[in-house]
């Protein structure tokens, strides 16, 4: 087997992790538009446990600290579009559509024509893990 055929199937091999939120403040079934915890009190917890739980989930495919080596997306550029608009509710807006790409994304998944590019967590992660993921990612939008 070639390196090529054992990293896609080590790529594809991703056996998502749950993630302990109890200390966050829940938030219930109904999936939210945007994040919740992106400000706030609960932003600093938020981002502690995204952290780690961006590094047992994503950074294998993603890279670390956000920065990707090329197979997929680099998602410090996820909210790009959005950084440099000038015109606030533009702004808010373009963030709010990102939220939703985002969510959708991980909730299940990427597959094209078949395959697997990236697993669905919503059976594994939380709400609550999820947008703590997200808030972790804010962290690491370039400047």
């Amino acid at each position: 087997m070639s390196m090529s055929g054992m990293f896609a199937w080590a790529h594809g091999d991703v056996t998502p992790q749950s993630v302990d939120t109890k200390t966050l403040p829940q938030l219930g079934s109904k999936w939210l538009p945007s994040n919740p915890y992106s400000t706030g009190p609960a932003f600093q917890e938020a981002l502690r446990i995204g952290t780690s739980a961006y590094n047992q989930n994503c950074a294998r495919c993603h890279g670390l600290e956000a920065i990707s080596g090329g197979i997929a997306p680099d998602l410090r550029k996820l909210d790009a579009d959005c950084t440099g608009m000038a015109d606030a509710q533009k702004k808010s807006a373009c963030f709010a559509e990102m939220d939703d790409y985002y969510l959708a994304t991980v909730r299940r998944g990427r597959t094209r024509d078949g395959r697997v590019y990236m697993p669905p967590f919503e059976a594994t992660l939380s709400q609550e893990a999820m947008w703590s993921i997200r808030t972790y990612l804010e962290t690491r939008r370039e400047k």
